[in-house]
């Protein structure tokens, strides 16, 4: 007898299926927690934000102390002014800083996220609004829940209230970096503002309310790309929030002092404090997640409620798995090392850069619309086209001469003309036609180097020498 084999009757019209690619998240209601790492993202926090609203407000040397003075295309900061031509110093900055951001990331995990991002700050000024306004977890929670009544609306209406006001100030602190601070305020505030800079004011406005105010960990979790690639970093001896698993589990409830080891439970009390602290709404206690930003504030609610249950702190910490597995961590390891290495040589290339640095720039080229030399019986004449760019802080007359070598150690058979200077204003750009001659007797090669070199005639330091060809007939 053959066996049969079992048939199952199919819909011949496949079932439609509905697959939601988006996952709305819950509102976090972050608890308020005192400890070590909250002080101390307030002692990080606080002087980068008075840095950031009060630096539009000093003046050096009678500009304002930071501006970037887009229309006239100087950057000044501090004492000294920046022009488009210096852009490659931005690149060479931006490069440094990430960089040492690596740096960090292999030592101590994401504690720039954690601590002193401007992103972490915001939401940190934002959550004390709503505790200030709304009450702690529990009252926001029970507030959220309640139906609309005026005292619901006067709490509300405070809260945003304050975070527009909050808003307002950085949104008007930052444009203050263009358009100049006092100018800008003065300007707002008479109506005679340029209407460019009102809408860049409530811009900012408008995404610090709704970044800080809504989207907050959304950011951190989907819109920062440093949360994704941070794990490249990481490796075995990267310090990091860490959960103690051999220690902590298995979890559950029970009484202060109670034998809790006699019933298997590990010293975590499942209270889920580290959780309702966290500002990314992960649980620590399921592992590294890319959410996390290390900012501590799991560490710090865990330690209190160890304190409270007369246990060792440290079942939450910033720790490494070496350590955590085999009580070592080593901190000078390959990776690190090289990190640090590329830092300190690239930040004293770009101090000694920035030290060397004239604020004159020179361009030479041959005039096009001469011939490549002219000659008579006496001498051989080539012209050129000499652009002088003053990037100083202040008008200047500039001397133009030339010389052999480029030390001017060498006494040169060059001569000009006539003597050449020309007066700059702060910031101009001028091209001055310059020509040079040799006597024919003296002239060696058909093609030899000369320098140009222009001078400020009030100060000697602001100098630069630029190389150029001087072209003769063929001695053949």
């Amino acid at each position: 007898m053959t066996d049969k084999i079992p048939t199952t009757e199919v819909d011949s019209k496949p079932q439609k299926q509905y697959i939601d690619l988006y996952a709305g998240s819950n509102k976090i209601y972050t608890r308020k927690v005192k400890g070590f790492y909250q002080r101390l993202r307030r002692y990080t926090g606080i002087p980068l934000l008075l840095g950031f609203l009060l630096l539009p407000w000093f003046n050096i040397e009678g500009r304002q102390a930071v501006l970037f003075d887009l229309p006239e295309r100087k950057f000044h900061i501090l004492w000294t002014t920046f022009w488009p031509q210096d852009f490659m110093l931005l690149a060479w900055l931006l490069i440094i800083a990430a960089f040492a951001l690596f740096t960090v990331t292999v030592l101590v995990g994401r504690v720039w996220c954690g601590f002193t991002c401007p992103q972490t700050v915001w939401t940190l000024m934002y959550i004390w609004a709503e505790d200030k306004c709304e009450g702690d977890r529990n009252a926001r929670i029970k507030l959220d829940k309640a139906p609309w009544s005026f005292e619901k609306i006067r709490k509300k209406a405070s809260k945003h209230g304050l975070w527009l006001l909050i808003a307002f100030v950085t949104g008007f602190t930052f444009i203050g970096y263009f358009y100049g601070a006092r100018d800008l305020i003065v300007d707002l505030f008479t109506f005679n503002a340029h209407p460019a800079g009102v809408f860049w004011v409530f811009f900012f406005t408008a995404a610090t309310y709704g970044n800080a105010g809504f989207l907050r960990e959304q950011v951190c979790k989907y819109m920062c790309p440093y949360a994704r690639f941070q794990s490249v970093m990481y490796d075995r001896d990267t310090m990091l929030v860490t959960y103690d698993e051999a220690r902590g589990e298995t979890r559950g409830k029970r009484k202060a002092r109670e034998d809790y080891k006699s019933k298997g439970l590990g010293d975590c009390i499942d209270c889920g404090w580290c959780v309702q602290v966290c500002p990314v709404d992960i649980d620590i206690r399921d592992g590294l997640q890319y959410e996390c930003i290390d900012c501590g504030l799991c560490v710090d609610a865990c330690d209190s409620v160890m304190d409270r249950m007369k246990y060792p702190r440290g079942l939450i910490r910033f720790t490494t798995q070496d350590a955590l597995e085999t009580g070592e961590t080593h901190v000078l390891r390959p990776r690190f090392i090289g990190y640090v290495a590329a830092v300190v040589l690239m930040v004293g290339l770009f101090a000694y850069t920035i030290g060397t640095r004239t604020p004159l720039g020179v361009d030479v080229i041959r005039d096009r619309g001469a011939k490549l030399f002219r000659e008579t019986p006496e001498y051989i004449e080539n012209v050129y086209m000499v652009k002088i760019n003053n990037m100083g802080r202040g008008e200047s007359y500039f001397s133009v001469n030339v010389q052999a070598d480029e030390t001017g150690s060498v006494p040169s058979d060059y001569r000009m003309k006539k003597k050449y200077r020309a007066y700059l204003e702060e910031g101009e750009i001028f091209s001055l036609p310059v020509s040079v001659r040799i006597d024919r007797d003296k002239l060696e090669a058909s093609k030899s180097t000369i320098y140009f070199v222009v001078e400020a005639e009030d100060d000697a330091t602001v100098h630069a020498i630029q190389k150029a060809s001087f072209i003769g007939p063929s001695k053949n």
